[in-house]
């Protein structure tokens, strides 16, 4: 596929995450994908695998966090795309805000995607999953 194409992909991708649009999501990426977040004393923290890992992803997202994304820009070269963006929102567990700016890397094969490998400030995301013994810090 083209660069123009595969960016579109991820395009249509992230207007799917904003939307909650979960069939157009699976509808654009491949059964076996890999999505990649890095860190630990979060909650999304992991590797998630094909299909099933992605809807885990998901409903592990919606249950323990409120954000808004917003990709600003995206940089290809052949079947990889790059996306820098920024997020925020609060963990709810702990009800503390974060704000993030990621980079994350794609690769797009076939008209989907295929890896998702993600760059972001896990410190700030582990601070606001961060609770004491007695609960939020």
């Amino acid at each position: 596929m083209s660069i123009e194409k595969n960016i579109q992909t991820v395009k249509d991708f992230f207007a799917a995450i904003g939307r909650g649009d979960k069939e157009a999501l699976l509808a654009l990426v491949a059964e076996d994908i890999e999505w990649i977040i890095p860190g630990k004393d979060w909650p999304l923290a992991g590797t998630y695998r094909g299909h099933a890992g992605l809807a885990d992803l998901l409903e592990t997202a919606s249950r323990s966090m409120e954000t808004s994304t917003e990709p600003r820009e995206f940089v290809a070269q052949g079947d990889r795309v790059l996306v820098v963006g920024f997020a925020s929102g609060r963990v709810t567990a702990t009800n503390k805000p974060f704000e993030d700016d990621w980079i994350f890397a794609i690769t797009v094969r076939d008209g989907r995607l295929t890896s998702i490998r993600e760059y972001i400030d896990t410190q700030a995301l582990a601070r606001a999953a961060q609770m004491d013994a007695s609960g939020p810090v």
